[in-house]
């Protein structure tokens, strides 16, 4: 996990004339039609923040980095599913997941934010949850709730699914980091799963998502792990309209 306070990258990262090239065509134009300064500024940051990250991990040059962004508009790196990363940002923080072993999705919220219980548990929380947190205290049961929110966002995020999981699903229980409940409490098969929760600067709670599904975290050249379907695919009609040309028969 790496983070990032935008603002400290600001004004040399939107004044840097390489900023197109880095950021790429879809993120350009999305860039130019925002108008707000702050929104701008942290779209750019962040999205400088993933390449660079994602480069690092990979030693390449973050200029080389694609970034492409699924239909529920979750990033990933196109042309390479080996390296699956997640971003979340609050205020002035910027943080990004990246992971080699599979899937990973991470929140953050300010820790001090304050969710009334009554107003969002029969959405946010399972019937397991909602009994436990019933019974805090009020600053205990707000603290519980964020962490709760938080790693769903992050679990969620990291299976790709977003809102569209029903929060009130899948539970967490109290212990450290969270783990995976069923809606009446009882034990979920975590499998290749686990979570965290931990501050962050004194200001904010991160949460994260994390699969170890097997696959090696030293570096892997095999086509079929570095390269993703779709990628594959283009490369194959390619080649074969390149044979069909250069091929006698079509003379």
């Amino acid at each position: 996990m790496i983070h990032a306070c935008w603002q400290q990258w600001l004004p040399a990262a939107l004044a840097d004339p390489e900023l197109r090239n880095l950021l790429g065509g879809r993120d350009w134009q999305r860039l130019r039609g925002l108008a707000d300064p702050d929104a701008r500024s942290r779209f750019a940051a962040s999205r400088l923040l993933l390449r660079y990250s994602a480069g690092a991990a990979l030693h390449v040059p973050a200029e080389q980095v694609e970034l492409a962004y699924k239909p529920g508009g979750r990033p990933y790196l196109r042309g390479c599913d080996q390296l699956d990363l997640s971003l979340s940002h609050t205020k002035d923080l910027v943080v990004v997941g990246l992971n080699r072993r599979g899937r990973i999705g991470v929140d953050t919220e300010l820790s001090g934010r304050r969710i009334q219980f009554d107003a969002v548990s029969r959405q946010l929380c399972t019937p397991a949850e909602r009994r436990r947190l019933r019974v805090l205290p009020v600053p205990e049961q707000e603290r519980e709730l964020l962490r709760i929110w938080t790693l769903k966002e992050a679990y969620t995020k990291a299976l790709g699914q977003g809102m569209r999981m029903g929060f009130n699903q899948f539970g967490f229980g109290p212990d450290g980091g969270g783990s995976l409940q069923a809606p009446d409490g009882s034990p979920a098969a975590e499998g290749e799963w686990s979570f965290d929760t931990f501050e962050l600067l004194d200001r904010y709670l991160v949460s994260i998502a994390c699969q170890d599904s097997g696959l090696s975290g030293s570096g892997d050249t095999s086509v079929n792990t570095m390269l993703d379907e779709g990628f594959m695919g283009e490369v194959v009609d390619l080649l074969s309209r390149s044979e069909r040309e250069e091929s006698p028969s079509s003379l």
